[in-house]
């Protein structure tokens, strides 16, 4: 009995040359986003729902038009940056965080939350079992089929989420206790190392960390004290190096080029109507420094470089959260598209988005981005084409999407 190089027995030769005669199977680029609908924004005030859902959804970014290829339930929160998930590089596995949960004791407000949630992508199929279901004739499994697999314990208010290129190391930012936790990553079993690495007084806010390429260093934004850390890492020690850096008002969203020669940070201010910027880090620098910085528009909330290393998209709220009567407000957000050149970023195109949006994520080819908007519960996907933008359809979430993120690799 012959065996293919997949391990599929061939009963006949017949059989075989069908097997080789199949197209290959073209494989999904997934996008995480958790939604949180415990959060309602109406005219620029936000209200707490007490049984608002809270749901992660996969979505396949590959396909146009675009679409949700599985949902399930889990704790999340709109409270902190919009990396509030990470993917694991081989996509087995997805960390999201919740920041922030419903107070027991009054159910119109919330109060910090300390939860990590695991989630099993269930990645499945691929061309071994479309290969065997087309010749067999029976149904090809599920591509993504997630479940929650464990829940774990971060510091309070866990935010920014993040973890390495080699899948072994995750990084959490916990806004309310101004400290890093360190998560072991063994297969899908994720464990917690160590004491978390303080990094400011409880004040501090941290928010969103990213590793370098290298996963040697990690950054971590502070927009409770304007600064930003550096971090050193060596297997799963981690520790603070002291050397923190200043970039504009409120440092927030976070980004790390592929090649880890610089890094992006968004500046979203106080929220007083004034336009707030973006910065970028040079990497290269001994010891690393903010090299420049740009206006984009009221609130950068959400920050994402592309992975040809060429542009880098910004999500601005331009007043969208503000109430219609005041002189801030703006019916729409943008969609910013800035070139890089260097140490310089260049805007070179925009458009309109829906309001409150968050968090953006890229196609491994560059060619198409996808933004999450709050009050339409909806992600809105794009091709991208040098100074053009063109909309590809949206994507409903259950729940307003708030953190966002595909596989780093």
């Amino acid at each position: 009995m012959a065996r293919t190089p997949f391990g599929i027995s061939l009963q006949t030769p017949l059989l075989g040359l069908a097997l080789i005669a199949l197209p290959a199977v073209a494989h999904a680029q997934i996008a995480v986003s958790a939604n949180d609908g415990k959060m309602r924004l109406d005219n620029g005030k936000v209200s707490i729902v007490k049984d608002g859902a809270e749901t992660v959804t996969l979505i396949d970014i590959s396909s146009t038009p675009p679409k949700a290829i599985a949902e399930i339930k889990a704790p999340t929160s709109i409270v902190g940056p919009p990396t509030s998930v990470a993917v694991s590089p081989n996509e087995e596995i997805a960390l999201v965080t919740s920041a922030q949960k419903i107070d027991p004791a009054d159910p119109t407000k919330q109060v910090p939350n300390d939860v990590v949630t695991v989630i099993d992508l269930g990645k499945a199929g691929g061309i071994v079992g479309n290969l065997t279901a087309r010749v067999t004739g029976k149904t090809a499994p599920a591509p993504f089929a997630p479940k929650v697999i464990a829940t774990l314990k971060a510091g309070a208010g866990p935010s920014g989420v993040s973890i390495n290129r080699a899948g072994t190391l995750a990084l959490v930012a916990n806004r309310n206790a101004g400290t890093v936790s360190v998560f072991e990553i063994k297969g899908k079993t994720v464990t917690p190392v160590g004491d978390p690495v303080k990094v400011g007084d409880e004040k501090s806010g941290p928010s969103a960390v990213q590793f370098t390429p290298d996963g040697k260093t990690a950054l971590v934004t502070r927009d409770g004290d304007n600064k930003i850390s550096v971090l050193s890492i060596n297997g799963t020690k981690v520790e603070n190096t002291n050397r923190d850096m200043s970039a504009g008002q409120k440092p927030y969203g976070l980004d790390i080029s592929t090649k880890g020669d610089y890094a992006v940070v968004a500046n979203i201010g106080v929220g007083s109507g004034d336009a707030d910027t973006v910065s970028v880090i040079d990497l290269q620098a001994k010891p690393p420094r903010v090299v420049n910085t740009v206006t984009v528009g009221q609130t950068p909330e959400g920050i994402k470089l592309s992975p040809d290393g060429n542009y880098l998209a910004v999500s601005v709220m331009n007043g969208t959260n503000k109430a219609s009567d005041s002189p801030f407000y703006n019916e729409k957000g943008k969609l910013v598209i800035l070139r890089r050149n260097g140490r310089e970023l260049t805007r070179v195109a925009e458009t309109d988005i829906g309001k409150w949006c968050q968090g953006i994520v890229w196609s491994s080819n560059s060619r198409k981005l996808a933004v999450q908007c709050i009050v339409e519960e909806q992600v809105m996907v794009f091709s991208w084409a040098p100074s053009k933008l063109v909309s590809l359809g949206n994507v409903k979430t259950t729940g307003g999407p708030a953190g966002f993120r595909t596989a780093e690799k």
